[in-house]
């Protein structure tokens, strides 16, 4: 990776003698990630290229020998963000759910007094859940792939029929960063030499759509389907230990809450990194779980006290 240094700003016609020096390089050169334009306000335009690579005044770059760059100071940066990637969201959404959707039926079951009603009805209900949650996300990232082509296709229309009106886009896209119309001017005219680039850029930012990966359906549905089977099985594991349905359900729920209180914080901490949030995040979760499991068990008892169910 190459190192970066911030030289001078820019102004006036220097960025006319820069632009013109952009439009005779190649749109490779020009989207290579060693190079980066920081736009400033007004008439203003910082560069920043790496610290091997030289600048004359009409916008040509060069190499520079590094033997002959003693006084520069290479600098790098390493950005530390959490990786919110969709495998992992899909492992989180069906993990909470199994959790607490299985737990909140058997507790509610096991007000009926039966640890085989309890058993049965909970993997039954795991089986469907895990299926139903697999098809759905199957579904959704299908979706999600069919909307993105479609808008795509949209996109690459308006650039061969209204390229007018398309640039002027790029513009209004810069202008709510604060980019001025002369300082965008050489990143739109670069963008306009390559249609792929230009949807791309479209699509990034004007529809704010990322481009799904072809394998995600299937990925996202098996991810999803075993979260949710494996998160349900944890609150019913006591029911198939212990024969006592009643000493079953308090197991199950201090487990089920140790449980909540650990996936709240882990989740909270790897998506927020504060301690604080975490803390609120793993009381969340628990008071999410206690809710569902209070009504379920007390709708379940005011039924059978209606109704007697008989065994």
């Amino acid at each position: 990776m190459s190192s970066y240094s911030e030289i001078r700003s820019l102004t006036g016609s220097d960025i006319q003698e820069f632009s013109k020096g952009l439009n005779l390089r190649s749109k490779e050169e020009i989207f290579q990630p060693d190079f980066d334009i920081n736009s400033g306000s007004g008439d203003k335009m910082s560069i920043t290229i790496p610290t091997d690579t030289s600048i004359s005044p009409d916008g040509s770059l060069s190499s520079i020998n590094p033997a002959e760059n003693g006084s520069r100071v290479p600098h790098t940066h390493v950005e530390r963000h959490a990786g919110h990637g969709p495998i992992v969201r899909d492992m989180i959404i069906g993990f909470a759910d199994g959790l607490t959707v299985p737990f909140a039926l058997t507790a509610g079951l096991s007000s009926l007094g039966s640890s085989n009603l309890v058993i049965i009805s909970g993997l039954a209900e795991l089986c469907a859940g895990s299926i139903s949650m697999g098809l759905g996300a199957w579904a959704a990232a299908i979706g999600e792939k069919e909307h993105y082509n479609a808008e795509e296709k949209r996109e690459y229309e308006e650039v061969a029929n209204e390229p007018d009106e398309e640039t002027e886009e790029i513009y209004e896209i810069m202008g709510r960063y604060g980019v001025s119309r002369e300082a965008a001017g050489p990143m739109v005219e670069a963008l306009k030499q390559n249609p792929d680039q230009w949807v791309s850029f479209m699509m990034d930012n004007e529809l704010k759509l990322e481009k799904p990966e072809t394998s995600r359906a299937w990925i996202s549905a098996i991810t999803m389907g075993f979260s949710y089977f494996f998160g349900g099985f944890i609150p019913l594991t006591p029911y198939i230990g212990l024969k006592d349905v009643h000493k079953a359900l308090f197991t199950s729920v201090g487990i089920t809450v140790f449980i909540l209180l650990v996936f709240g914080y882990l989740k909270t901490r790897y998506f927020v990194k504060s301690e604080k949030a975490a803390l609120k995040g793993a009381l969340q979760m628990v008071v999410v779980g206690a809710l569902a499991a209070g009504t379920s068990y007390g709708i379940v008892r005011a039924i059978n006290h209606a109704r007697p169910v008989q065994f």
